[in-house]
């Protein structure tokens, strides 16, 4: 694969999870042995973790879709610095809906090998969000 192939594997598989809510990605497009080795408090390190993130996410955040604003690879990782944006409709972290708009700031990088994300970290602007949440003042 190629540096170009890999990003664009990352790409799709943002795309299709983050953007249209289709977790049958995490399935297809993550390797068996995937680990996420930035994974939330309570979740396993797992595919399942991923999918269960995901839930949440879109169960709090209906309307979630991802904005890509770079990708650089290099080798078999690529980082993507991206925006989640959505509307706070459901219970996100125990604060409870709130109607407004939010956009979470992610770097995430990611390893791919024989075509398939086999790892995952990542750094989330949390006080950002919790801000943009009323949780904590500004």
């Amino acid at each position: 694969m190629t540096i170009t192939d890999n990003k664009d594997i990352v790409r799709r598989f943002v795309e299709a999870a983050q953007t249209r809510h289709d977790l049958t990605a995490v399935d297809t497009m993550m390797s068996p042995d995937f680990v996420d080795h930035s994974v939330p408090p309570g979740l396993p390190p797992d595919r399942d973790g991923v999918k269960m993130q995901f839930t949440m996410f879109f169960s709090a955040l209906p309307d979630l879709r991802a904005v890509i604003h770079e990708q650089i690879a290099e080798g078999d990782k690529v980082m993507t610095r991206k925006s989640l944006r959505g509307t706070h409709r459901g219970d996100l972290f125990g604060v409870p809906p709130t109607g407004k708009s939010i956009s979470i700031e992610v770097i995430d990088i990611l390893h791919v090998r024989d075509g398939k994300i086999t790892d995952h970290w990542n750094l989330v602007d949390q006080l950002g969000l919790m801000r943009q949440l009323g949780a904590i003042p500004s």
